[in-house]
């Protein structure tokens, strides 16, 4: 088969690349990706050594290159990473979230109509749902649960939910959503709570911790998640949503001290800041459906996932030292401007 690997630059979408070419090397990958800000293309440096593997620089928004794509390859799947992410990010600027997140989608399922797709995959969020109270550890998200969004970045994901599912419904495209919870491991863009807690750390810099750190998240390593979404995106049900989730429910306040036990750093370095507007208290995820249908549970414990994620961060300073550098956005051009579409 043939896929398309929308946003394969940045952290989950970059993980999903190598797990199709370890898991499946009869299947060619293309990446589509923009290389935003968090896209790094040094993510995927190992992946250009394969002939199974191909890069393509451009918006998912922009109509006529995508286009151009679908017919130059002929896609069987089109799997949609590609997404602005970060909640501060879209509290500061809406707009560029709504451009991507929700125009982006529909310019991907206009051209899987054109061409002809097996299956279109959406890459969704637990934040599309809300929270949930920390006094109320019995409840948990599931795929009935109503949506009501707290940010821009979750309310552009929600609508793009939306318009994957009225596609299926008006259309008949053969569409598919998973909504995970909080993922971490290799390659993870510095802002993000856990790199940037293990960044920060190693140089005995201030660790901004929102609020009380008591908002709760449930933590999924990054390579179960790669392996729900290759389960649902080929077995699982057309016009279905599947959650995602780690059951590895963790305040912000334990992630930190986590690290800094493991990188034997004193809990002084903890600073306490400002909480963001509208912050959302604990995300958990019910997995039962994709278990019962498609056999999958999580395979990695936090313990375990947080080690290996360190250990990566340790023995891969240059790629994240890069990214605090801002070198990483020059390496497109120094490495393969000449040679990429």
């Amino acid at each position: 088969m043939k896929i398309i690997v929308t946003g394969g630059a940045g952290f989950i979408g970059g993980n999903f690349v190598y797990y199709e070419l370890k898991n499946h090397p009869e299947d060619e990958i293309i990446c589509l990706d923009k290389l935003t800000y968090a896209g790094n293309l040094e993510t995927l440096e190992d992946a250009m050594k394969n002939p199974k593997f191909k890069f393509v620089k451009a918006d998912i928004a922009d109509r006529e290159a995508v286009y151009k794509l679908f017919e130059e390859e002929k896609p069987d799947i089109v799997v949609n990473f590609a997404a602005e992410s970060h909640v501060d990010r879209s509290i500061e600027n809406p707009e560029i979230f709504l451009q991507t997140n929700i125009m982006g989608t529909q310019v991907l399922m206009d051209a899987c109509r054109k061409y002809g797709i097996t299956r279109y995959h959406q890459v969704s969020t637990d934040e599309v749902y809300g929270d949930l109270p920390l006094d109320r550890p019995d409840l948990f998200f599931t795929e009935e649960t109503p949506i009501h969004t707290s940010s821009p970045y979750s309310s552009s994901k929600a609508g793009a939910d939306l318009l994957v599912l009225a596609y299926y419904r008006t259309y008949k495209l053969p569409v598919s959503i998973t909504r995970c919870s909080n993922n971490y491991g290799p390659y993870h863009f510095p802002e993000k709570l856990i790199p940037l807690i293990i960044s920060r750390a190693l140089a005995d810099e201030p660790l901004p911790v929102y609020g009380k750190g008591e908002n709760v998240r449930d933590w999924l390593y990054v390579e179960d998640h790669c392996a729900a979404i290759d389960l649902v995106m080929r077995k699982g049900r057309v016009g279905e949503v599947y959650n995602i989730g780690g059951h590895n429910e963790k305040s912000n306040l334990e992630v930190v001290k986590t690290i800094l036990k493991q990188l034997q750093k004193p809990e002084s370095l903890i600073t306490y800041v400002t909480d963001r507007p509208g912050h959302d208290m604990r995300y958990a995820i019910d997995p039962t459906k994709i278990h019962n249908e498609l056999g999958w549970l999580p395979q990695t414990k936090f313990e375990d996932g947080i080690k290996q994620t360190i250990d990566w961060y340790l023995t891969h300073k240059e790629w994240w030292q890069n990214i605090l550098s801002g070198d990483y956005q020059n390496y497109f051009d120094k490495m393969y401007g000449e040679r990429l579409d």
